[in-house]
């Protein structure tokens, strides 16, 4: 007890001493428990982030057209945290799927120009759509999400398994296979 009174007067805990803590803690808790810190004011920031080594391959690969890479550049902001579904508003706490037309609104397009790239991004397996649940007059709504091996906006160590599932195929085209970096 002497010596944890010294580290703690003296400006630090012994490592061997926090890591007991903390395996205590874990052990009483049955859960896993470690030391950080409090949340900044930062911790809220949304973010989404380019594979750099991928977007470069892709680049190197004349893999997207100009119209296809400003396209990707404007969805940044209206992809969804840990989902990467392209959402009307992501700040909110269940975000609602963008439709092609809203979409093209998003990022001030026409439909037709909007619905063209979104189709092309699809077959070249950046894009995935599916159905989104809510049903706009008679025609079938889908959600549009993002390849997270492209962008992702979401824990990189922790993929949606949705996402996974989504895009395991398109990571089997030819381009797309020999990506460098590979979150899954």
């Amino acid at each position: 007890m002497e010596k944890l009174k010294y580290a703690l007067d003296h400006g630090g805990i012994p490592q061997e001493q926090l890591e007991k803590a903390v395996e205590l803690l874990s052990y009483g808790t049955g859960k896993e428990v470690y030391i950080g810190t409090k949340r900044s004011p930062q911790s809220k920031v949304r973010f989404a982030q380019f594979l750099q080594n991928n977007l470069e391959f892709l680049r190197e690969r004349k893999y997207l057209t100009a119209r296809e890479k400003t396209f990707l550049i404007d969805i940044v902001p209206s992809i969804a945290f840990d989902s990467n579904c392209i959402v009307l508003d992501t700040k909110v706490k269940n975000p609602v799927p963008a439709n092609v037309s809203e979409i093209a609104e998003l990022i001030g397009s026409n439909r037709s120009n909007t619905s063209v790239v979104i189709n092309s991004l699809k077959r070249k397996g950046i894009v995935a759509k599916a159905e989104s649940g809510v049903e706009n007059t008679n025609a079938k709504a889908y959600a549009i999400f993002i390849n997270p091996h492209v962008i992702y906006a979401g824990d990189k160590e922790n993929v949606n398994e949705a996402l996974q599932v989504m895009f395991n195929k398109a990571m089997k085209m030819a381009v797309l296979k020999e990506l460098p970096d590979k979150l899954f």
